[in-house]
């Protein structure tokens, strides 16, 4: 496996991490920032808006005819290299002054992430991963910790699209077979952690395209299965699962429609 950073990947990284400065800029003074709410439980302040434009035109400046899709402004999926932003996920961790958000920066070609930054700035850690090169964490070369293993710790994601029933009897399952369960409130914050070791993996039945575009690769390089639904409208109603091979093995029951590896 190759350990050196591309060019196209040292330039993302620094781009997500002066972002992570705006970001954190906001975070200081977050009392004071302009809220709206999209839809329940889904907030935009004034931060996300501001980061999504700052990365944006640096994206611009360094990849001029590439495509961006953004949780704020939109965009269009395409063929071939796409850059695709969360600006803040976990916004409404970030409001609330919890450390658990952060910003994610990934690069999807034909409905595939194959590249992804993630910036979690209040804990100092930049995680960048393309594929088939493996992980860097704050510029050097990063192994997930395997120990561990038989404690069963998952990080479970939630959205206000999720059926009732669904969701609960998914959840049940997982208790069932002694899996302890987490939720972040943060898709980024879930697979961070899962390829990082901290926790066995990240499941989520609904999300999109920009919250998943940064770890997904950061999941695939640390070793865990990683699978990838994409919805009909291409950057909507995806929904991931990535994990163990014992975290893998009590899901695929339970979620019967998740596609093969």
């Amino acid at each position: 496996m190759k350990t050196e950073i591309s060019d196209r990947l040292r330039i993302a990284s620094h781009i997500a991490a002066e972002a992570a400065e705006l970001a954190m800029s906001f975070f200081a003074r977050r009392s004071e920032i302009d809220v709206s709410s999209k839809r329940t439980q889904d907030f935009v302040s004034e931060a996300d808006v501001a980061v999504e434009t700052f990365i944006r035109q640096r994206l611009q400046q360094h990849f001029p005819n590439d495509p961006i899709i953004g949780e704020e402004m939109g965009g269009q999926l395409s063929d071939g290299a796409c850059w695709v932003i969360d600006p803040i996920d976990g916004t409404s961790n970030f409001l609330r002054g919890s450390p658990l958000w952060g910003v994610s920066l990934g690069l999807v070609e034909r409905h595939r992430p194959v590249m992804g930054v993630v910036v979690l700035p209040v804990l100092n850690e930049l995680f960048a991963a393309e594929s088939g090169k493996g992980i860097f964490l704050n510029g050097k070369p990063f192994s997930r910790d395997n120990r561990f293993a038989d404690v069963q710790v998952l990080s479970l994601g939630d959205s206000s699209d999720d059926q009732l029933g669904e969701a609960s009897a998914f959840y049940r399952g997982l208790r069932e077979a002694d899996w302890s369960v987490h939720c972040y409130r943060c898709t980024t914050v879930g697979m961070v952690f899962a390829a990082k070791g901290l926790i066995d993996g990240h499941l989520q039945r609904r999300t999109t395209l920009w919250d998943i575009a940064g770890g997904a690769v950061l999941c695939q390089e640390a070793g865990l299965e990683t699978v990838v639904n994409f919805g009909s409208e291409g950057i909507r109603h995806l929904c991931v699962a990535v994990g163990t091979p014992n975290l893998m093995a009590t899901v695929r029951p339970l979620w019967p429609d998740l596609s093969p590896r």
